[in-house]
């Protein structure tokens, strides 16, 4: 085994033996393997808005929006994500944690149970990743993961505009659960799950216990022979079960599409989300 000079240096004076050293050495050496899959990456999302006219008592009512952006600039959220991916065996393992720190972390809103008020903290995905190797492989998500149904990502830069719609402030944000995924082949995949209720609480509970939230979806992707259209997607996706934001049972229905055009950097999208709260008798639809 080879030593740095430093080692070698303070052994010779009898500081340290070369047997502890080779024992230390071999202790570092197996945390940096185990360590050496993990990835480590983040953002910082920043705004400027400004507003025409004067006062902001009556803006769109939209999710990670409102007055206290408006005109003027802002730190939305920092985003840290740590990643053990899965690889490529059949019986792989991996996991997944992104943190929010800022006043986006608020909105999200993703205190446990036992939390109290707001903190600028927030766990936006906290899961075990697994594979099972059932025909084509089935991915496992369990732990806390964003919901399966949405046009646009809760993350802003993915989205092509700065403001989300109001379909996606009145869709599920976050689950407590399990979720499996399946491909079928290139073009066909879905997904299938059960969680503790259709809110954004970690870890809460409806209001029977026996309930549970369960959720759905389908995605179909056109293939290279399509031509222009190819990696044209389109997805049909359900979420039933209790949440505690409108102490109502919900389902949220969702369809939505990207249609690839001829010219290769022009897609068009679409989407419907439909909000029907059972109790309440209400039931809302955005396209």
């Amino acid at each position: 085994m080879k030593f740095n000079k430093w080692t070698v240096g303070l052994a010779a004076v009898g500081v340290v033996s070369l047997a502890s050293a080779a024992r230390a050495e071999e202790k570092v050496s197996t945390v940096m393997t185990a360590l050496s899959s993990t990835t480590l990456s983040g953002y910082v999302d920043t705004s400027a808005q400004w507003n025409f006219g004067t006062g902001n008592a009556h803006l769109p009512d939209y999710k990670f929006g409102g007055s206290s952006k408006a005109d003027g600039f802002n730190l939305d959220v920092i985003q840290l994500r740590i990643e053990k991916p899965m690889d490529e065996t059949d019986w792989a393992a991996g996991y997944r944690v992104d943190l929010w720190a800022g006043p986006d972390a608020n909105t999200l809103g993703t205190q446990s149970i036992l939390a109290s008020g707001t903190s600028d903290f927030a766990i936006r995905q906290a899961y075990v990743a697994l594979r099972m190797p059932v025909g084509n492989g089935i991915d496992w998500k369990v732990g806390v993961f964003d919901s399966i149904i949405s046009y646009a990502s809760v993350e802003s830069g993915n989205n092509p505009n700065y403001t989300r719609s109001f379909g996606h402030s009145i869709e599920p944000q976050t689950h407590t659960g399990v979720l499996g995924s399946y491909r079928v082949n290139d073009m066909l995949s879905f997904s299938a799950g059960i969680a503790n209720t259709v809110g954004k609480e970690i870890n809460g509970r409806s209001d029977t216990e026996s309930k549970k939230t369960y959720m759905g979806s389908i995605a179909v992707t056109a293939p290279d022979s399509w031509g222009f259209m190819s990696g044209s997607t389109w997805y049909a996706g359900v979420v039933n079960g209790w949440s505690g934001s409108y102490a109502d049972t919900q389902t949220s229905w969702y369809l939505g599409g990207t249609l690839a055009t001829p010219d290769t950097g022009l897609r068009c999208g679409a989407s419907l989300d439909i909000l029907d709260l059972h109790t309440h008798g209400e039931t809302w639809s955005v396209a």
